[in-house]
C-alpha cells in the first residue's frame, strides 16, 4: 500500500483508528471456546464489527506465537480474511523484529511474502544492517520503534549525548540515512509522550507514525492530534484492549463496533 493509498483511506473513512488484535484466548468470551478455532472466531467478530470504523489492523504476533501451531494458523487465517474481505486495510504485523543482516532477510521474505502483511514493526538497536532488507520490498514498509511509552524506556532512549541529543533523535536522524523515507518507512510513537511528538516532527515532518497507548493505557488522543498531526494526517493511533475486550459477553463485537466507531467519530473532528 503506497502512502497516497493509506492517506485516501484515512479522508475516506474519517478515521486514522488501527484496532489491535492483541488476542488473549484466556480474555475472549467463554462461548468462543467451543469453536474450532476460538482465536480466528473472536478476531473474525472483531473484524467485522470494526472494519468500517479504522483503516488498519495490527496483530501483535507474540498473542499468536504463545498459543503454538494453532495461534499462528489463526494469525494466517486472519490476515487472510481481512486480505479477502477489506483488502482497503492496512495490516501492521506487530513484531519487534531487528537482527543482523542475512537474519533480517529472512524475516522480510516471511513477513512481506509468506505472511504478506503491509508493515512490520522493527527494532533499531542494530543497526542499518538490521534494518535496510525490510526496505527493499515495494509498497511495504518499516516502521521503526522510535520513542516507546514503557517505563524501560527511560533507560535509553532519553540519554544524550555530548551535543545534548538524546538516544530517539539520533535514531530518528540516522534512520533517515538508510535508504527510509515518508513513503516506506514510519515510527512508533507511544500516545503517553505526546508532547514529545513536536520534536519527533522537525526531525521527520512527512512520515506515518504509528502511535499506541490511547485507551487502556491512558493516552490523549487530542494531545496524539495537536502534537503530531501534519498536513496529510500522518498519525495511526492504535488501540487494542479497550477496543476488543470492552465486553465479555455474546455482545462483545457490538460493543468493540460501538467503541471503535466513538474513536472514529472523535477522530473525524480532527481530520476536519
Amino acid at each position: 500500500m503506497t502512502r497516497e493509498e493509506l492517506y485516501q483511506n484515512i479522508k475516506r473513512k474519517k478515521s486514522f483508528l488501527c484496532v489491535g488484535l492483541d488476542t488473549d484466548i484466556k480474555k475472549i468470551p467463554q462461548h468462543l471456546l467451543s469453536e474450532e478455532d476460538p482465536i480466528f472466531a473472536f478476531n473474525k467478530a472483531i473484524i467485522d464489527a470494526t472494519a468500517e470504523y479504522c483503516i488498519a489492523y495490527k496483530p501483535n504476533l507474540a498473542f499468536y506465537e504463545s498459543n503454538g501451531l494453532k495461534g499462528m494458523q489463526a494469525l494466517y487465517k486472519t490476515i487472510d480474511y481481512i486480505r479477502t474481505n477489506y483488502p482497503d486495510q492496512f495490516i501492521i504485523a506487530d513484531a519487534k523484529r531487528g537482527d543482523i543482516g542475512n537474519t533480517s532477510k529472512m524475516y522480510a521474505e516471511s513477513f512481506f511474502g509468506e505472511m504478506n502483511v503491509d508493515s512490520v514493526t522493527v527494532a533499531p538497536y542494530m543497526g542499518q544492517d538490521s534494518v535496510t532488507p525490510f526496505l527493499g520490498h515495494e509498497g511495504r514498509w518499516v516502521i521503526l520503534l522510535a520513542l516507546t511509552s514503557n517505563k524501560g524506556a527511560d533507560d535509553f532512549q532519553y540519554i544524550q549525548d555530548s551535543n545534548g541529543t538524546p538516544l530517539y533523535q539520533n535514531v530518528l536522524k540516522k534512520s533517515l540515512e538508510w535508504g527510509g523515507n515518508a513513503d516506506n518507512m514510519m515510527y512508533v510513537v507511544g500516545a503517553t509522550r505526546a508532547e514529545m511528538l513536536t520534536d519527533i516532527r522537525k526531525t521527520v515532518p512527512d512520515s506515518f507514525l504509528l502511535v499506541p497507548g490511547i485507551g487502556a493505557q491512558g493516552g490523549s488522543l487530542a494531545d496524539v492530534c495537536k502534537y503530531g498531526m501534519n498536513s496529510k494526517c500522518g498519525l495511526i493511533v492504535n488501540s487494542s484492549r479497550a477496543i476488543i475486550y470492552a465486553d465479555g459477553t455474546e455482545q462483545f463485537a457490538q460493543v468493540a463496533g460501538q467503541k471503535a466507531k466513538e474513536v472514529q467519530q472523535e477522530m473525524a473532528a480532527y481530520i476536519k
